[in-house]
């Protein structure tokens, strides 16, 4: 029986750690029939190691692209045309905040530091996205990945905004791109113990929200459901399904105090 990414040929960013959703979602295309390829930045040799932890290692080139870097954007479809040829898929799990960005600074961190967390973690789904559109001509399916922003969080701060500008930006490229075929949706995970989660002060009190509200059992290290949430979103089994936000969050967004 193949799988559901049989043939599917998918770009992965964000493949930092083992415990990475991205890792995750690299993992299960490839056992899917996935071809990938990833991106890195700014240590694209430490993805590289990872990604001999994958089930086929030996197919997977890593890239090196940082995405507010216009000449890298400019050169990728190129790059990823010379392994693979062409993309039905774009998995964007990008997101930076400086360190003054977060943990109870909102009120007085600068528009410097905001610009770069909304820069790095929103306008880069926008910018990934058309730098991969020439690989995408028969249409495809992009992916990214949010931490719900309907609410404001503690510690979290102004990758709140950011994540809102995000989930925004990803309804917009779902107007203007539907008429290419290309689907463009958010997976919004519950909290999980990631590379990005380490950048966070106060994680853990963010994190024990769901052993109080969570209506299904809810395990900060397990990242399998987040990444199946993605892979099932960049197969054929979503082909009408755009400009949505699926939670993989225990169900946690949908109750109250």
């Amino acid at each position: 029986m193949s799988g559901i990414l049989e043939g599917k040929r998918i770009l992965i960013t964000g493949v930092l750690m083992e415990s990475s959703i991205a890792f995750h979602t690299a993992k299960l295309a490839q056992e899917q029939g996935a071809e990938i390829i990833l991106t890195a930045f700014p240590r694209p040799t430490l993805t590289e190691r990872i990604a001999k932890k994958l089930p086929r290692p030996e197919n997977v080139k890593v890239l090196e692209l940082d995405v507010s870097n216009t000449e890298q954007l400019d050169g990728l479809a190129d790059q990823v045309r010379e392994h693979l040829g062409s993309l039905d898929g774009v998995v964007h799990s990008i997101g930076f905040a400086p360190q003054d960005a977060l943990g109870g600074n909102f009120l007085n961190t600068p528009w410097e530091s905001v610009a770069t967390a909304m820069q790095i973690s929103a306008y880069s789904l926008k910018s990934l996205t058309m730098a991969c559109l020439p690989l995408m001509a028969e249409g495809g399916s992009v992916v990214g990945l949010t931490f719900d922003a309907q609410v404001a969080w503690p510690q979290y701060d102004w990758m709140g905004p950011a994540k809102a500008a995000l989930e925004a930006t990803s309804r917009y490229l779902a107007r203007d791109l539907g008429k290419q075929g290309i689907r463009c949706n958010l997976v919004s995970a519950g909290p999980l113990k990631s590379m990005a989660a380490k950048s966070i002060p106060g994680f853990e009190l963010l994190a024990d929200t769901w052993n109080h509200r969570s209506p299904l059992n809810w395990d900060v290290t397990d990242m399998d459901p987040a990444g199946r949430g993605v892979v099932a979103l960049l197969s054929d089994w979503f082909p009408k399904t755009t400009g949505e936000i699926i939670h993989v969050d225990g169900g946690l967004h949908a109750i109250g105090a």
